[in-house]
Parts: structure tokens; sequence; C-alpha cells
């Protein structure tokens, strides 16, 4: 496995982070697309890669079409800003921590003049009941499976059914930050046209959990696809030569999601592990997608110093950033099960989070 640097001097050699450093370095990136190049494929056009990427999607998904974007912030403002026109309105809801609100600097409001309703407490999964208290009509729903910035949780199907259905008949669509889709079905264990078929529209990230450089799919029917592609253009998002963020999405879906059942067991095998220990808390207990958060009593700084060092010292990475808590005594990380947390076994993870405790305590 190729070292890398980590933001300075430090080399990291083994991570259990999802998108490590040394395994998305242009030579492992760029061979991996070569394996999936024919001769003559042409860059773009009906056989090129991003043509055969929107095909092979909606197939998986069981929608009518898909369409490429560059970035998955691009792809659900453009779904709801279609949706919210077909509707005349102009509200949508979402979790508290919907990344639409949390990481995309209010662009649903400011480029599309859209408004958002947050739909209950920011721990906890979005309930109907929680939904039922929005005094507005929507043009839309986001439901985000798993919910990342919670641990990863999920709602129980006919929860999520019903949920759904009761959007449906108040006249909103509903749209699925599919992000982590496939993590999703290592759960709910439906195909992913089931999963899929509960919405309107469907976005999915091409370098999440396939883990490819960039990118974003949306699927849905065609007319709306034909309006979202508008959008692409006037927003910019028209990309040609984009067949080598296809090809590395092509790679993740090969090698990656068939293996979505065995990360979530190791997940859940890892959280176990360390809740048996007590030193550290995994939740949820147990894991219902291949992702959990780490929840550490000692404070950001201090596991920040300790992480670093670990780095230094014998090149083994934790996480990348953490996350802070209420209490400042506490913080938190997240694991996101892939090919580098496979080579952790449990008893090695709850060592490395004593480590971490005994040197952020020093």
């Amino acid at each position: 496995m190729t070292p890398s640097n980590a933001g300075g001097g430090a080399r990291i050699t083994r991570s259990l982070f999802l998108h490590a450093p040394m395994r998305r370095m242009p030579e492992v990136v760029l061979r991996q697309m070569l394996e999936r190049v024919e001769p003559g494929t042409p860059p773009d056009g009906p056989r090129g890669p991003v043509a055969r990427l929107e095909r092979r999607l909606a197939e998986m998904l069981g929608t009518q079409a898909a369409l490429f974007f560059p970035t998955g912030t691009m792809a659900q403002q453009v779904a709801l800003r279609v949706h919210a026109a077909r509707r005349g309105r102009e509200a949508f809801a979402a979790h508290p921590q919907t990344h639409l609100d949390v990481w995309e600097r209010r662009g649903y409001a400011i480029v599309h003049g859209l408004r958002f309703h947050p739909a209950g407490d920011r721990h906890e999964l979005m309930t109907a009941a929680d939904l039922a208290l929005i005094g507005e009509p929507l043009a839309a729903v986001v439901w985000e499976l798993p919910q990342r910035d919670i641990g990863g949780l999920l709602p129980e199907w006919h929860d999520l059914v019903a949920q759904v259905a009761e959007v449906r008949a108040g006249g909103a669509a509903a749209h699925l930050d599919g992000a982590r889709v496939f993590e999703a079905q290592a759960y709910y264990r439906r195909p992913l046209e089931e999963i899929a078929g509960l919405f309107d529209s469907v976005y999915v990230s091409l370098y999440k959990s396939l883990q490819g450089v960039r990118g974003a799919v949306l699927a849905g029917d065609v007319p709306m696809l034909r309006e979202a592609a508008t959008w692409r253009t006037r927003l910019g998002g028209n990309v040609h030569d984009a067949w080598p963020l296809a090809l590395a999405a092509l790679t993740g879906l090969d090698t990656l999601v068939p293996r979505m059942p065995e990360f979530r067991d190791h997940a859940v095998a890892l959280a176990a592990a360390i809740n048996a220990d007590g030193a550290a808390l995994a939740w949820p207990d147990p894991p219902q997608a291949p992702m959990f958060h780490v929840h550490l009593p000692a404070p950001r700084a201090a596991v920040e110093r300790a992480g670093a060092a670990m780095i230094a010292e014998h090149g083994t990475q934790l996480f990348p950033r953490l996350r802070t808590s209420p209490d400042p005594t506490r913080c938190a990380f997240e694991v996101s099960v892939g090919e580098n947390a496979m080579e952790f076994s449990p008893a090695e993870v709850v060592s490395l989070i004593r480590e971490l405790l005994d040197r952020a305590a020093r």
C-alpha cells in the first residue's frame, strides 16, 4: 500500500477512514480506470463511459433514466427546483442536518429561491409526526438514507413507506438523497429498484460509497430529467469529457457495491467490540448501515493532538475530522466501513481507541 502525507510531514500507511489518501493516489485510480476502457471506446456519446454509467444506474434503480452531474450539490438543488416549478410551491422539508442546508451555504435559497423547513430533532430520525407539524404546502420532502450526521441511522421500512405515502398525498414530491443508497440497501435487504421506487427522484453520489473521483447522478422519469438537464446547462454543469469521473464510478459499482453486506457485517462487529470494551461508545448500536459514530470521553483538541501523534509514530489514521459535542469534554468521529476498515480487526480498533484516549489524557 502506498503511504501518503497527512497534510504535513507525517505519513499515513493505514487508515480507518473510507477515503484514505493512499487509495486515491493517481496511479491507483488511473490503473483502475484503464481496466474498464475497451479499445475504441469514444470519450462521449451513447457508447461513452458517461452514457454507460447513466444507463447502468437507471437500470439498477429501476428508473426511466439517469443524468450525470459534476456535483451532488448541483444535482439535488436542481431536483428540488424542478419539483417546485412543477407544483408551484417554494418550500421543501428535510432532516435538520440535511446536506442541503448544513454544507451548501443555502444554495437552495440564494440560487433557487426555495425555503427550507427542518423537520424533527437534529439528533433523531425525521418522523411522520414531524412532517405533519409543517403548516405550509411543500414542493418536496428529502430523505437521506442513511442519515450520515446521526451515525447512519435509517427509518424502518414500514415507517419510510408510510411517510412517503403521506407526503405524496399532500401533493409534494418525494426525493431520495441516496448519496449512500448502496449502504442503505445492506440494511433493508430489498432490491435497489424497490427502494428507489418509493421516490420521484433519486440522487446517487459517485465518490462516497463508490469511492470515485467526483460527480453524481440524478435518476427519475424522462420529463423530469429533461428539465433537470436544462438547469444543469444553466448552472454550468454540462461538462464535456467527464469520462474519467464515470470510469472511476463504474469501478466502484463493479468492486464495492457487491461487498456492502460484508462491510455492514464488519461495522456491526467493530461497534460491538468497542461497546463491549467500554472506553468509548459506538452508536448506533448495532449499526444499521456500514457506518457509525465513535463517541469519545475527551475534548476535541486533545484527541486531534493524539491522532496526529499516532500518525507521526506509526502511520495509523483513525479519522480525518472530529465532530464536536454540546459537552465540551467529549467529541466523536465517523467510521464508514469500506476496504480500508476491513484491514482492521475489532480487537485492533479497540486497542487503537484506547491508545488514542491514553494519549489524549496526557
